[in-house]
């Protein structure tokens, strides 16, 4: 059997990346090998450093340089982007070189229709027991919650992106 688990970090609030990258560093500094796929991300971000400064973590992105923005239908490239990640998150599942995977916007690829749900729930069913799967992003469905075994929702309260019109600042949120 083994000890990994499943996790959701979902919700409206910041912080679903975060928590992933903050457990991905906990796990790095315990010896374990950590693989991120990033699902819909092709931007530059911080976390992108990471495998410079912890060789035992690789993260990949799997998106464009642009958003996929809501009510838009997915490009074919999204959907080749997705399937890809998935694979490549499954792979990782099963290469015995990681203690941690995480696919990273998971949920919000699922939602928007860039993803099939039943691709994510196939990951969660094929889930070696020693290894520890985390799902992140907003709008993780029914099916998805009632397989985890950890789930946290990230509830904004407040947030300066919407009180101050701030944008994303390096270092913070991206």
């Amino acid at each position: 059997m083994g000890t990994g688990r499943f996790q959701v970090y979902t919700g409206n609030g910041k912080g679903k990346t975060t928590a992933l990258l903050g457990l991905s560093v906990r796990a790095a500094c315990s010896g374990m090998g950590v693989f991120i796929a990033q699902f819909m991300k092709g931007q530059e971000y911080s976390e992108l450093c990471l495998p410079r400064r912890f060789p035992e973590i690789t993260i990949r992105q799997f998106g464009g340089q642009a958003f996929i923005n809501p009510g838009e239908k997915p490009s074919p490239d999204d959907l080749k982007n997705a399937l890809m990640a998935a694979e490549a998150t499954g792979e990782a599942m099963h290469s015995g070189k990681f203690g941690l995977v995480g696919a990273d916007e998971i949920c919000v690829a699922v939602h928007m229709g860039v993803l099939q749900e039943e691709v994510a729930i196939e990951l969660i069913g094929s889930r070696p027991g020693s290894v520890e799967l985390v799902f992140t992003g907003r709008y993780a469905t029914d099916r998805i919650l009632e397989k985890a075994d950890l789930v946290t929702e990230m509830l904004e309260i407040k947030h300066y992106y919407n009180t101050e019109g701030l944008s994303a600042r390096r270092g913070i949120e991206n």
